[in-house]
């Protein structure tokens, strides 16, 4: 995944570039970057891992050395970016938040025509570079923009920083959302509506999917309209987006509050209370107990000070420990209590695994879990949210394979609520990690949470619909 802003004023953007670029650290931890354009020293960039540390801190240290009212940022799990590029369209900044399935084939086509290939990411293709190498090739950064949608098998989205401007546009069915969003002397846009809120920024325009924008200090104008068929991206309202921030005018908490309630409201399930696995289980917890009668309780709690993002490392082995020791279970809660847990999904498994034999560790009679979205079947093939690595990272993959003798029999069966074969799934799911129930929420109660029909928003990973 990744996260990416960017500004342009009639003042100096540095600060407000600063920030809005960190306000998207929920969503990535393996590289951040920024680039500013000056008229009288051009553009200025700076790339930093992430891995170790934090956003403002890789970044702090550098901001004297940039100057200038344009600029763009991003937060990547992907490639290194932002990257300046020299062109016969100009010189450019660009940076991208893709998925793209089919970039050997895009590349070697690229080499093929003899174009180079100079920046690398651990050895690989630098995808932003690709997508670059491809807007280059048409007459225009439209055109260019256009020839991106129409090769790649994935999804992206991209932000331009020219000389004259910043050129916004949106993934090719929308995948992901974009903003613009006002002040008095400027503009920023974002796929994260929280990064405006204490900038002072008003959002004013949300980009249709394959929507292309120009902004300017003055303004912004239309430079190709968006698409009729819009598919963005369910689990945005699920895990990752940010509770305060809103995506095609819906917020994300609220969505979450509202499957909790629909679950709530019709399960009969018997506790003392209902907990969230912090944090993006909470809103879905609170809004479960409101539809259950149930109270609410903090049962487990988050280290913030030391552990405040939400992704965690690449490797298993870290991922465990991470998971571990970020949340602190309230054993004077759990004791003796009958407890109905929520959480955002279950992916791998690992993360439950560790939060129920410490709930049980800890004294608690009984441990009922709901999850916010339907079982997750399908690796997702956009947004890189769900491993690519193998379909057996996903604990239903194993499942099934373990009862059909392979994992990619039988999906639609496994994937359709209360049949034979889905209740079977969700039992052995139950069973694995000792649980006294579990139910997960349907795509049904998931979209009417959402609120935007259901040909308009992806959920591949739970039923394997979407398309390119």
């Amino acid at each position: 995944m990744g996260g990416f802003f960017g500004t342009i004023k009639k003042s100096s953007c540095l600060m407000d570039l600063f920030y809005g670029i960190d306000y998207n650290s929920h969503l990535g931890t393996k590289r951040g970057g920024m680039a500013m354009f000056d008229k009288e020293i051009g553009f200025t960039r700076s790339i930093h891992n992430l891995e170790n540390s934090y956003f403002r801190t890789k970044f702090e240290p550098n901001l004297p050395k940039f100057k200038g009212n344009a600029g763009i940022g991003v937060i990547s799990d992907t490639d290194a970016q932002p990257i300046i590029f020299n062109s016969h369209l100009g010189r450019f900044a660009i940076v991208t938040i893709a998925c793209i399935n089919n970039i050997d084939a895009l590349s070697q086509e690229l080499l093929d025509k003899k174009m180079p290939f100079s920046e690398m990411s651990s050895g690989k293709i630098n995808q932003t570079e690709l997508i670059a190498l491809l807007i280059s090739e048409e007459d225009s950064f439209v055109a260019g923009i256009e020839n991106v949608h129409k090769k790649i098998q994935g999804s992206c989205t991209i932000l331009l920083l020219t000389e004259n401007g910043i050129i916004a546009a949106r993934d090719k069915l929308g995948r992901l959302p974009m903003t613009i969003a006002q002040k008095e002397d400027g503009y920023a846009v974002s796929c994260e509506s929280c990064s405006f809120h204490n900038l002072e920024y008003e959002p004013c325009y949300n980009l249709g999917p394959g929507e292309i924008v120009k902004i300017t200090a003055d303004g912004y104008e239309q430079l190709k309209a968006p698409g009729k068929q819009m598919q963005v991206c369910s689990f945005l309202w699920v895990y990752f987006g940010y509770p305060v921030s809103t995506y095609e005018n819906i917020n994300a908490d609220a969505a979450r509050h509202c499957a909790g309630c629909l679950m709530g409201k019709r399960d009969n399930c018997q506790a003392d209370y209902v907990a969230a696995v912090p944090d993006s289980g909470i809103g879905f917890a609170i809004g479960y107990s409101n539809g259950s009668g149930i109270p609410y309780k903090r049962a487990i709690i988050k280290y913030t000070p030391t552990w405040p993002r939400s992704f965690t490392p690449a490797s298993q082995e870290i991922r465990k420990l991470v998971a571990k020791m970020k949340l602190i279970p309230n054993k004077q809660l759990l004791n003796n209590s009958k407890v109905i847990f929520c959480d955002d999904s279950i992916v791998r498994g690992t993360q439950l695994s560790d939060n129920v034999s410490a709930l049980f560790s800890y004294g608690a009679k009984e441990v009922h879990m709901r999850i916010s979205c339907p079982p997750l079947i399908f690796p997702c093939k956009f947004l890189n949210f769900a491993s690519k690595n193998s379909d057996l990272d996903l604990i239903t993959r194993r499942i099934i394979q373990k009862f059909e003798g392979r994992h990619d029999i039988n999906l639609e069966k496994y994937k359709t609520t209360d049949s034979p074969e889905y209740n079977r799934l969700v039992e052995e799911i139950r069973s694995t990690f000792n649980l006294n129930s579990l139910k997960f929420s349907t795509i049904e109660d998931l979209t009417e949470a959402i609120g935007l029909p259901k040909e308009q928003i992806c959920t591949h990973c739970f039923d394997g619909s979407s398309y390119y």
